[in-house]
Parts: structure tokens; C-alpha cells; sequence
């Protein structure tokens, strides 16, 4: 999520992928029950939010996040990274080299990241 102080403009839509559902975004968004550490509820409604989020990438401004903005923001992007054509196996290296050298920070999110094609 957001930080007290975030760089940017707000985001047309967003995606957050944190265990409660949030209320008082003033911007559209999905939720997707996903607990810190773990893996998401429902990996098909993650799928689809994931490949909505990839679609109005191309013409709105799209936000991406979890509480602490490493391992499930990280798995998120890893995922939206291989619907672009990253290779599943090298997804988690471009989002760490791109995004934050931390993201993705467990072995069931790696592995998710791996079997998400």
C-alpha cells in the first residue's frame, strides 16, 4: 500500500493484494485476500485481477501493492512480468533488478512465480 508521502500521481486503478479488505480508497480497486508471507486465497481471482491490471497498464496509471511492498507486491509484479513475456524463470531476477532487490520473499512465492504461466 501507499505510503504516508507517495511520489506520483494517484493511480487510476489499483491492485492490492494484503489479507484484509480495505476500505476508504478513493481510487477503483480490486483486493485479493492474500496473508503477509503466504500465498494467495484464490489464485484465480488473482489471475484475473493480475491480467486487468496488466490491460489498463497500457492507458491508465496502475498501482501494485501489499503492506510492506516486497513479497506479495513483488510476486504480484513477478506475475504481471511473465503475462508481458518475461520468461516464469527469470520473472523474480527483472522484478528484484527492476523493483526492489528484496521482492518476492519466500520459497512458496518463488515458487508460485514459477508456476504461474
Amino acid at each position: 500500500m501507499r505510503g504516508p508521502d507517495p511520489d506520483g500521481p494517484d493511480p487510476e486503478f489499483a491492485l492490492y493484494v494484503v489479507a484484509s479488505e480495505l476500505h476508504g480508497v478513493p481510487w477503483e480497486f480490486r483486493w485479493i485476500a492474500w496473508p503477509d508471507y503466504g500465498l494467495p486465497s484464490d489464485p484465480a481471482a488473482l489471475r484475473e485481477a493480475l491480467v486487468e491490471g496488466w490491460e489498463r497498464a497500457d492507458r491508465e496509471r496502475v498501482e501494485v501493492g501489499c503492506m510492506g511492498g516486497r513479497g506479495r507486491t513483488g510476486t504480484a509484479l513477478a506475475c504481471i512480468a511473465v503475462l508481458d513475456g518475461v520468461p516464469a524463470d527469470q520473472a523474480v531476477e527483472y522484478v528484484r533488478r527492476h523493483y526492489h532487490p528484496d521482492a518476492v520473499e519466500t520459497a512458496e512465492q518463488l515458487q508460485f512465480v514459477a508456476e504461474f504461466a
